[in-house]
């Protein structure tokens, strides 16, 4: 009706303004019969609805759709009316769905393009990064140590890549399984010995039972502790040389994994946006190697297998991540 309204109020307005300057005329001339003259623009002014009214009556469902807020892309190939202005307006709709329709299946066909490359350039990097790892044994100390820490770091960032081009369809890419903590955690910490040993920090697992097992997708459940315990050693810096990882279940027998460090800690304000995007609070100022995109996964991964996550951190004291799984996800 609004819009009914507002696309006839320069014609109402015109029509009162000639009904009033008609009857302006007929006073001004002499004419002195007011009954007749008032009759007169009440026909005038019933003639005028009464059109209106009927002109909104056949297009009411015009002005409905192009009113109506789509939330299915359906809608807009629901039939309007069979009115010539319904049937264009049908017609356009159409038109619209079709183009959107051919967009999205061009947007989707280069994401799966694009998706294919990546995954196929970060596996043709990891080749020349294994011979160069493999040609730094042969070199003295302390080059080798170095050279073979520089590809680790490149590793990591391809890796990084990887799991961002595969967000994008990772629907497609989920395997659910029991998973045992206990095994994947000492999976996770056989992976990154070296950077352990590198960065003088070790981790102390406490495990309450060692048959916590949970229903998960290991790929990606590894990529999020793997994720977590890499921060865990970076934002340490020098300040300890422990992590703790805690497998235990709470009093309602959900698991949870727990990971604390030692290290700088996360400031107050920066613990909202830690799983924003590219955000790098006042640490990414410190450790130039931060990217903001490491927290920002591991949110999106979690609160895609239906686990959920949790922060606790004190600055120069400790940060404490926790990932709890359901009662339904924890199966023994």
């Amino acid at each position: 009706m609004k819009l009914f309204i507002k696309d006839f109020a320069g014609f109402m307005l015109l029509q009162a303004i000639q009904i009033g300057l008609f009857s302006l005329v007929i006073v001004l001339s002499g004419y002195d019969n007011i009954p007749i003259l008032v009759y007169g623009i009440f026909i005038s002014l019933f003639v005028i609805v009464t059109y209106l009214g009927f002109y909104y009556y056949r297009r009411r469902y015009v002005y409905k759709k192009l009113t109506t807020q789509v939330t299915d892309l359906q809608q807009l190939l629901e039939q309007t009316d069979h009115t010539p202005l319904g049937e264009a307006v049908d017609q356009i709709m159409h038109s619209s769905y079709q183009l959107f329709i051919e967009q999205i299946n061009k947007v989707e066909e280069d994401q799966a393009n694009h998706l294919k490359f990546i995954d196929r350039w970060v596996h043709q990097m990891k080749t020349p990064l294994s011979v160069i790892e493999l040609s730094a044994k042969e070199l003295d100390e302390p080059d080798s140590s170095n050279i073979r820490e520089e590809t680790d770091r490149l590793k990591k960032g391809l890796e990084t890549i990887l799991y961002m081009a595969r967000m994008r369809t990772i629907e497609e890419d989920f395997q659910i399984k029991p998973v045992n903590l206990n095994k994947l955690i000492q999976a996770v910490n056989q992976e990154n010995k070296r950077l352990y040993i590198r960065n003088n920090v070790y981790p102390h697992l406490t495990v309450t039972r060692s048959d916590i097992t949970v229903e998960t997708d290991e790929k990606w459940l590894f990529f999020i502790v793997d994720q977590l315990l890499h921060n865990a050693v970076k934002y340490t810096d020098g300040r300890s040389n422990r992590i703790d990882i805690k497998i235990d279940q709470t009093a309602t027998k959900r698991a949870f994994i727990e990971i604390t460090d030692y290290g700088v800690g996360i400031a107050h304000h920066d613990i909202k946006r830690i799983y924003q995007s590219f955000f790098t609070g006042d640490n990414g100022r410190k450790f130039r190697e931060s990217t903001g995109m490491g927290l920002y996964l591991v949110k999106e991964v979690v609160d895609y297998l239906g686990h959920e996550i949790e922060v606790e951190s004190n600055v120069d004291v400790r940060t404490t991540f926790r990932i709890y799984f359901t009662e339904a996800q924890t199966l023994s």
